[in-house]
């Protein structure tokens, strides 16, 4: 896979966001919505979690 540099900084804030995501929820109450979005950057699907109050 070629991996440009916008597509690495894309990688690289979507496993922080995943690291920091189940601390986040924990404190938060909510319901958390879990949708698959087609990243172009990165050339394939991912998941994008969402915590609605």
């Amino acid at each position: 896979m070629k991996l440009t540099r916008r597509g690495f900084i894309a990688s690289a804030v979507a496993a922080g966001a995943v690291r920091s995501a189940p601390q986040i929820a924990a404190k938060t109450s909510g319901r958390r919505i879990l949708t698959l979005v087609y990243d172009k950057s990165l050339g394939m699907m991912r998941a994008v979690e969402r915590v609605v109050p």
